[in-house]
């Protein structure tokens, strides 16, 4: 039996590296685990593999894949938004308190997407001008919000019952889920835009090397700002879209689920260094997150043994992401 040499570990951990520094691998490696998912808990479960679950798992993750899809291409530029699902949740507050004051439903929707956008504004001009890590920042901020919604409401739920405003998050558009629509024209939006814009290039040069790009004319501050308040404004739709879902609104309804927005975008191959990554690979991490979710409560699993399986994703992401660092010598 042939034994394992330092020169042949060198050697496997050089192919290693080099295959997951190929720009297609990360995307290639995450579609051959969610078809592999797939098939698992097809295998375990008669009622994964129906149109009406898989429907479900499409319209469960939209409001996460809202947030995770801008959130890439902040993290690509430099930047960090950890205050993005705490917006969602202020968004979903402000609305149902307006309306409860008399407001028109729309009214209230337009006053809190405004109130996010100054949000993720803040968080640009404190990154920007101020020079101020983005992690401190949008976490202090995160902080901000949350206390905001919970002294708004008390911590407790709101109603938010409108025919029409509850459609966004329940409607269907030829049996597809509303939601599920809105995510994935999000991300071929900004798949266009980060492909084939002047603005998509300069996202890319920031992240890469912010003074090379200031040195060529590169607005890096003003393209930073614009993703977070771009970040912030899909806090703001996510928030909607799950107090549409709900038909009420939650101070902490979407604080939960900021760690598997993070998991999704490093596990899609978006380098935490910046000036790589892609919204695809995102849109393919978050279906494998929602899928996890999903089989593992088809097959019982205990809520708790699924908080551990998003930390270990979460880990197994990050790792990943230093491989993928030092394969192309970040």
């Amino acid at each position: 039996m042939a034994t394992a040499t330092p020169a042949t570990i060198s050697a496997t951990r050089r192919r290693m590296t080099s295959l997951l520094g190929r720009p297609w691998s990360g995307v290639a490696v995450l579609l051959v685990f969610y078809i592999g998912l797939v098939v698992v808990f097809s295998v375990l479960s008669p009622f994964f593999l129906s149109v009406r679950n898989m429907l479900s798992i499409g319209s469960n993750v939209a409001f996460i894949g809202l947030m995770a899809a801008t959130g890439t291409p902040l993290i690509i530029a430099g930047g960090l938004d950890l205050s993005v699902a705490a917006i969602a949740g202020l968004t979903g507050v402000v609305i149902s308190l307006l309306h409860m004051q008399g407001l028109d439903i729309w009214l209230a929707v337009a006053v809190a997407v405004f109130v996010a956008a100054a949000i993720g504004w803040i968080n640009g001009l404190f990154t920007t001008r101020l020079k101020l890590n983005p992690l401190i920042v949008t976490l202090g901020m995160m902080s901000i919000v949350s206390g905001l919604a919970l002294v708004m409401t008390g911590g407790l739920t709101r109603p938010l019952m409108v025919p029409g405003f509850n459609v966004i998050g329940q409607g269907r558009v030829f049996g597809v889920p509303l939601p599920l629509i809105l995510m994935l024209v999000t991300f071929l939006g900004l798949w266009l835009v980060l492909t084939r814009t002047r603005f998509g290039r300069h996202v890319y040069a920031s992240g890469g090397n912010a003074e090379a790009a200031r040195l060529i004319g590169i607005p890096v501050e003003r393209t930073v700002v614009t993703l977070y308040i771009v970040s912030a404004l899909s806090g703001a739709v996510a928030g909607i879209v799950l107090a549409a879902m709900l038909g009420a609104a939650a101070p902490n309804s979407a604080g939960q689920h900021l760690l598997t927005v993070i998991a999704a975008i490093i596990l899609g191959g978006t380098s935490l260094n910046g000036g790589r990554g892609s919204v695809w690979g995102t849109l393919l991490a978050i279906l494998i997150l929602g899928t996890l979710n999903n089989g593992l409560t088809l097959m019982n699993v205990s809520s708790f043994w699924q908080d551990v399986t998003r930390g270990v994703v979460l880990m197994l992401a990050v790792s990943l992401d230093q491989i993928r660092s030092r394969a192309l010598g970040d």
